[in-house]
């Protein structure tokens, strides 16, 4: 008797996961399909815009380096190759190509960057060597004694 009771105001149990109705496999399919569907559009539309950034940074940091002065050619190409990348990612028929235009933009520039600080480096390296020998030369006829 004291079973019953207990049994009478005890809360109601949950369900077990064999209770619980299943979601039909084809409701399942359509709502998987159409959430990959509009995260791969939205990833592709963003992969353009990204490689548009890092070419767009890239000319920036080689123009920082001072390639109009040490690789004049090359920064024209890559800021040629940017503007043709922003005119594709502009025109639907070629957007698809905007991407590539884009990383064709960001190694020009980075390979002008490149020369760039390589020129620098040169020169202040031709810098000390000069400064090297003339302290030497100082030395050896007893200067500034």
């Amino acid at each position: 008797m004291a079973a019953l009771l207990l049994l009478a105001t005890a809360p109601p149990m949950n369900p077990s996961f064999a209770q619980i109705r299943r979601v039909p496999y084809r409701t399942l399919l359509i709502c998987v399909t159409v959430c990959t569907l509009a995260f791969a559009g939205a990833a592709q539309a963003q992969d353009g815009a990204l490689e548009l950034m890092q070419a767009r940074q890239a000319v920036d940091k080689a123009t920082q380096a001072d390639a109009d002065q040490y690789a004049p050619d090359l920064i024209a190409v890559a800021r040629q190759g940017l503007e043709q990348a922003q005119r594709a990612a502009g025109d639907r028929r070629e957007r698809k190509n905007a991407p590539a235009l884009a990383v064709r933009a960001t190694v020009d520039a980075d390979l002008a960057r490149a020369r760039s600080e390589e020129a620098t480096a040169t020169a202040q390296l031709q810098l000390r060597r000069n400064e090297v020998t003339q302290l030497q030369r100082q030395l050896a006829t007893g200067e500034n004694r």
